[in-house]
């Protein structure tokens, strides 16, 4: 097969390893083969332009550019990119912003070899490609009570160990309206006490510490 029919491929992913094995596993394949590699969202971008590849594997936590940023700022310049998100956060929000963001695909690092080769096809073919552990994690999401974006910022401070007073003097409200949505995220959360909120939160990709 001539390097022109082959499904050309962008690793986006700021550690070495990951992206040698990742590279390895593509260019093993006789259909596939990876034209380039970034360490960051705005390597991505960059890398994009200069390539414009076939399908493009994203990680979520980078350095310097994320990758919902980057996903959102490649999809607003080029409508036919197609980027499978590639991460180890399984989080019910990871996902849903991956998805929303413009990615086709989402894909855990613990996926078996075959199924990442098999999702790059899919994708590439112009179908969404979601794993079933990922999908139930979505499901998950649309049934859970969605945070307000004031109730996001009070449970980020409240991750950062902030007290209700601390909380009210940075987002210059009063302390009983922070009581107020502290009230409402533990009961969206479904759970009693501050400490429960934040690991469910950091779990579901609310926060991250």
């Amino acid at each position: 097969m001539s390097q022109s029919t082959k499904i050309r491929v962008l690793i986006v992913d700021d550690h070495s390893l990951v992206t040698e094995g990742l590279t390895n596993i593509i260019n093993y394949d006789p259909e596939m083969t990876v034209v380039a590699q970034a360490e960051d969202g705005q390597q991505a971008i960059a890398q994009y332009r200069e390539h414009q590849p076939d399908v493009t594997l994203m990680d979520l936590r980078m350095p310097r550019m994320a990758g919902v940023e980057a996903i959102t700022a490649i999809c607003a310049e080029f409508k036919s990119a197609r980027i499978i998100v590639l991460t180890t956060y399984n989080g019910d929000e990871d996902i849903y912003r991956g998805l929303q963001a413009g990615a086709q695909g989402y894909l855990l690092k613990d996926a078996k070899p075959n199924e990442l080769l098999n999702a790059i096809r899919i994708v590439h073919s112009g179908q969404q490609y979601v794993s079933s552990a990922v999908a139930s994690k979505l499901v998950e999401r649309m049934n859970n009570p969605i945070l307000s974006a004031r109730e996001l910022e009070v449970l980020r401070l409240m991750a950062q160990g902030l007290s209700n007073q601390d909380i009210g003097i940075a987002l210059k409200i009063g302390e009983s309206t922070v009581k107020s949505h502290v009230t409402r995220i533990l009961s969206k959360l479904g759970v009693s006490d501050r400490t429960q909120a934040v690991i469910v939160a950091v779990k579901r990709g609310l926060v991250s510490l």
